[in-house]
């Protein structure tokens, strides 16, 4: 179907979404995960859908322990520490395995967002949103676009410094703990710490740089999370109003809007979307689009690699949306989320074996509103939110009409 009228409406959908995520943020509460903000914004959202004609909008919960997402660093960082001590108490072996054991919690609770140690922290309950509009007849396939509604704890050093900064100063510490790795092994191997002496007091200007990740992220403080990432939530919402408005009824092809809690707290939403929803949507072809941080419009992108470039995404769905935005004449970048760069939720979508990509409209290496207060309602990007509405609807007019299933 010819969905020309929604998508000439892009400009009208732009502000609608900046209006409806300002009413978010100043009538609710904070929106970390597992928060009761979250909640509230997602029940929000789910009557939202319910009045676009969502014959199911329901909002579900899930256990989590969001807490572990960054708890992990206290333990890294002690361990690299207390291993820098006892190096210099000619224990070499004891440094060896704190610190291998550091960068594994890393590897599994950032690298690959496994749930190594969440059992360490306090439980909280977690919301989803489920929605589904169906069409007018028989359902041959189905398109469903997936945003966050939770928002981030703030990062002082990205506030401060911006994104170079942030990541300098991470890898400064990986550095550090990697050189008294070696500092180690030498001092195991050759059986005495005065050879290692010199080297090991020059290390020590990595230890300021080590002791200030632990205060990498501010546990007490959420930011509003206007463009990360009630923007991604959005976009679905504002295709079913268009649609609504313009009075166009699909025939064939359900949609779906998924807001998927806590993807802060490392994909737990999504995560446990997957576990209840996985083996339903095996029926007929199905996309999954899943949008973060829809900002700048010279930044938009369809992330073919995700979850810190380990999780390969959906060639199909992921072209798609490059054809779409080629059709329109919209500029689109072909990319990946790096490592360092964290996930999208289409990283659990795609590992629960889903057809998925993720799309997002920011700069990988991290702008200063990144997770941080300047991530308001009044620091968003008409221009990007318009784009990015335009090719969503053009893909669900180019999957409606059967493209690439």
């Amino acid at each position: 179907m010819n969905l020309q009228k929604v998508i000439d409406r892009k400009d009208d959908a732009a502000k609608y979404m900046v209006a409806e995520i300002t009413k978010i943020i100043k009538k609710f509460e904070k929106r970390g995960p597992g928060m009761k903000g979250e909640q509230q914004a997602c029940e929000y959202m789910a009557k939202v859908l319910k009045g676009l004609g969502c014959e199911k909008a329901e909002v579900e919960s899930f256990t989590e322990h969001p807490g572990s997402f960054f708890g992990w660093i206290y333990f890294t960082i002690t361990f690299v520490l207390t291993a820098i001590v006892l190096l210099a108490l000619n224990k070499p072996i004891i440094s060896i395995i704190l610190i291998l054991l550091g960068f594994l919690l890393a590897v599994l609770q950032f690298g690959l967002y496994i749930k190594a140690v969440d059992f360490l922290f306090p439980k909280k309950t977690g919301h989803n949103v489920t929605a589904f509009k169906k069409p007018k007849g028989e359902v041959k396939r189905r398109i469903i676009f997936n945003g966050h509604p939770d928002a981030a704890w703030e990062w002082p050093v990205n506030y401060a410094l911006g994104g170079v900064g942030f990541e300098s100063h991470a890898i400064i510490c990986a550095v550090g703990a990697v050189y008294y790795l070696v500092l180690s092994i030498i001092s195991f191997v050759k059986g005495n710490f005065d050879g290692i002496k010199t080297a090991y007091l020059i290390g020590l200007i990595f230890v300021p740089f080590l002791i200030g990740l632990y205060f990498m992220w501010l546990d007490h403080h959420y930011v509003d999370g206007a463009n990360d990432n009630l923007s991604g939530c959005y976009i679905g919402i504002a295709i079913l109003k268009y649609l609504k408005e313009e009075k166009i009824e699909l025939e064939n092809t359900e949609i779906g809007v998924v807001l998927t809690g806590s993807e802060e707290a490392g994909l737990r939403g999504s995560k446990a979307w997957c576990e209840k929803y996985k083996d339903e949507f095996n029926d007929v072809p199905t996309f999954f689009y899943s949008y973060d941080t829809i900002h700048d419009p010279k930044y938009l992108m369809v992330n073919y690699r995700d979850l810190n470039a380990t999780v390969k995404a959906d060639k199909d769905v992921s072209d798609l949306f490059m054809e779409a935005a080629e059709d329109l004449g919209i500029n689109c970048l072909k990319g990946f989320v790096p490592p360092l760069g964290g996930a999208t939720d289409n990283a659990a979508f795609t590992q629960a074996g889903l057809r998925s990509t993720g799309i997002t409209g920011l700069n990988h290496k991290l702008e200063d509103y990144y997770h941080t207060r300047r991530d308001t309602y009044d620091n968003m990007n008409e221009e990007g939110l318009a784009g990015c509405f335009a090719v969503s609807v053009k893909v669900l007019e180019k999957f409606d009409e059967g493209a690439k299933q």
